[in-house]
C-alpha cells in the first residue's frame, strides 16, 4: 500500500471522516490528558505529522504552542484551513517532512502510521527524530496487537503492532520510550500510545 493509495482513500471519505472523528468531542478522554501532558513539556515548536481534519493541532495552538499540521490529503488540509484560521497547515508527507534539521521540539504522530507497511515504518521514524531537536518528544497513536498483522481498517488496510516491536524501531531511530499505554474497548479495536524522547547528541 503507497502513500498516494492511502490519500486517495482518505480524500474519498475525508468529509465523512472529518464528520465523525474530526473533533476533541470524539476524542477519548485518557488520550486526552496523554497528548497535553506530553505538550506540557515540549519546547520548541511542534508538528502534528498526519493532521488530519486538523483537531488536535487547533487544540494544542490553543494550549500555547507554535504547532502547525501537515497532511497529504488536500481535503483534510482545506477542511483545516477553513476550520481553523489561526493555524498553519499545508499538504505534506509525514516521509519526507519539509522543516530542517533538529527544528521540532515535539512531533505528535496520531495514528499517521496506521497504514504503513511494516518495511516502511522504521524509515518515517527516522524521519521524526530527524526534524526534532535533542530531547525532542514524540507521541505515537497506534493499533495494539500480539503480532505485527494487517486489518481490514474502514477506510484502507492498516497494520496491529505489538508495542515492543515498536519500542525496538524507536530504539533503533534513536528515542529512548518514557510510557506506553494501551486500552481497549467494547466493541473497539485495542488501541496504543507511546510517549518518546530524541536521545542527546554527543
Amino acid at each position: 500500500m503507497t502513500t498516494g493509495t492511502v490519500a486517495e482513500a482518505y480524500a474519498r471519505r475525508a468529509a465523512e471522516y472529518a464528520h465523525v472523528l474530526g473533533s476533541m468531542e470524539a476524542v477519548h478522554p485518557s488520550d486526552r490528558q496523554l497528548v497535553e501532558s506530553w505538550a506540557d513539556t515540549v519546547t520548541g515548536p511542534v508538528l502534528d505529522a498526519g493532521c488530519g481534519p486538523g483537531h488536535w493541532t487547533h487544540h494544542l495552538a490553543g494550549r500555547g504552542l507554535d504547532v502547525r499540521g501537515i497532511d497529504l490529503v488536500p481535503a483534510f488540509v482545506e477542511h483545516a484551513r477553513r476550520s481553523y484560521p489561526d493555524v498553519p497547515f499545508r499538504i505534506g508527507s509525514i516521509d519526507a517532512i519539509e522543516e530542517p534539521d533538529q527544528s521540532c521540539g515535539g512531533v505528535l504522530s496520531w495514528y499517521s502510521t496506521i497504514h504503513h507497511h511494516p518495511s516502511r515504518i522504521a524509515a518515517t521514524f527516522d524521519e521524526f527524530a530527524r526534524v526534532l531537536r535533542p530531547e525532542g518528544g514524540l507521541v505515537l497513536g497506534f493499533f495494539d496487537g500480539p503480532a505485527i498483522e494487517a486489518f481490514d481498517h474502514a477506510v484502507t488496510p492498516a497494520y496491529r503492532w505489538p508495542p515492543e516491536e515498536l519500542h525496538r524501531l524507536l530504539a533503533a531511530s534513536g528515542f529512548t520510550v518514557s510510557e506506553t499505554r494501551t486500552r481497549t474497548g467494547q466493541g473497539q479495536r485495542p488501541l496504543g500510545a507511546i510517549v518518546a524522547r530524541l536521545g542527546s547528541a554527543l
